[in-house]
């Protein structure tokens, strides 16, 4: 009669939970600077590259770029060709080349820009009226290619 003994069972368990990026935590800065014949900004900070273009805040961390509404956060993994092409083709060394461009307190460029988002919002308030009142006329005949014109 043989004896057999129990063998020690073995089992693997592996578990993955995907929480996405780590999040981006980032101070309101002093102050920001744009960049010469651009609509980008950047935060001279020398340890954090921040962008500002068209409503959005760009970062780059790795191979990967972030953007967020707010400075504040929170930021979200965006793809690269959804950063706009001037921020991606400011020159690495940018601090050197535009350290003496205007700084603009956070502050006041704040508020230049909430003027600036306002009176967009009311130019293209104004060209979907004129838009409308345009396809209105030319519904009703009074465009070209009636009576003759």
């Amino acid at each position: 009669m043989a004896a057999f003994g129990a063998a020690p069972a073995r089992s693997d368990i592996n578990i993955n939970i995907n929480i996405g990026p780590p999040p981006i935590v980032v101070e309101e800065p002093v102050e920001v600077v744009v960049v010469p014949e651009s609509r980008v900004y950047f935060v001279p900070d020398p340890e954090l590259d921040v962008f500002f273009c068209d409503g959005y805040w760009y970062s780059p961390r790795g191979s990967r770029w972030y953007r967020a509404r707010s400075y504040g956060g929170p930021w979200v993994v965006v793809k690269r060709r959804l950063v706009p092409v001037e921020v991606v083709r400011v020159p690495s060394n940018y601090r050197e080349i535009y350290l003496q461009e205007r700084h603009i307190p956070y502050g006041q460029w704040k508020k230049e820009q909430k003027h600036w988002e306002k009176e967009q919002r009311k130019h293209a308030k104004e060209h979907r009226k004129e838009h409308k009142k345009h396809e209105k006329e030319h519904k009703h005949g009074r465009g070209h290619g009636h009576n003759g014109d």
